[in-house]
């Protein structure tokens, strides 16, 4: 299968720190991989309704948002979640994405957790913090959606900046935006699995 990268933009705002990052390391892509973007604030998901101890799973339509994300994300070999650092975490939008997972885990036929597994999870983010060890949080939620999916993790690729535009200044991001999806993205393991050895 040929490589296919999804950029999913969880940002409320157009063209902010954490989408110029993104774009900066994704325009280092080779020409022959298949990039799709979807910024989340334009398709929004409805609210999730957890329904695992439920039989009403069905898979959405494709002409649905939700089934517009689904389709993108088992279409993908590599999904980047670009999120900006909101409180600590990804965004709201980003999280809504991620909660929708848990459905789409208890869909008949879909084999979510089995197409995906194998697959890289990345994620790029921008912080207003000089500090870098504030976006653990986000780090580990990304880590962890990866180890429990069976994917591979590519890391985060973190920016900084604030003010619209300011990641330009991170000299450092964009110097390692020019090699970040070059890497090998090793299978994600949950912090105790990594502890234990």
């Amino acid at each position: 299968m040929s490589r296919r990268f999804l950029f999913v933009l969880g940002s409320a705002r157009l063209d902010g720190n954490t989408e110029l990052l993104a774009r900066e390391a994704a325009a280092q892509l080779p020409g022959d991989v298949e990039q799709q973007w979807i910024r989340l604030a334009e398709h929004p998901l409805p609210d999730f309704v957890d329904l695992r101890h439920d039989s009403n799973h069905v898979r959405a339509p494709s002409d649905t948002e939700t089934g517009l994300l689904l389709d993108a994300t088992l279409a993908a070999t590599d999904i980047v979640i670009a999120s900006p650092l909101y409180w600590y975490s990804v965004s709201g939008l980003t999280k809504r994405y991620l909660d929708y997972w848990s459905g789409w885990l208890r869909t008949p036929g879909l084999d979510f957790k089995a197409t995906l597994a194998g697959r890289t999870l990345w994620g790029v983010a921008a912080h207003a913090d000089r500090e870098p060890s504030v976006a653990d949080p986000l780090v580990g939620t990304l880590n962890n959606s990866a180890a429990y999916m069976g994917m591979r993790f590519g890391g985060v690729l973190l920016g900084n900046g604030s003010a619209p535009g300011d990641v330009r200044k991170d000299t450092e991001a964009l110097a390692r935006a020019k090699t970040f999806f070059a890497q090998e993205a090793p299978l994600a393991r949950f912090p105790h699995e990594v502890a234990a050895g």
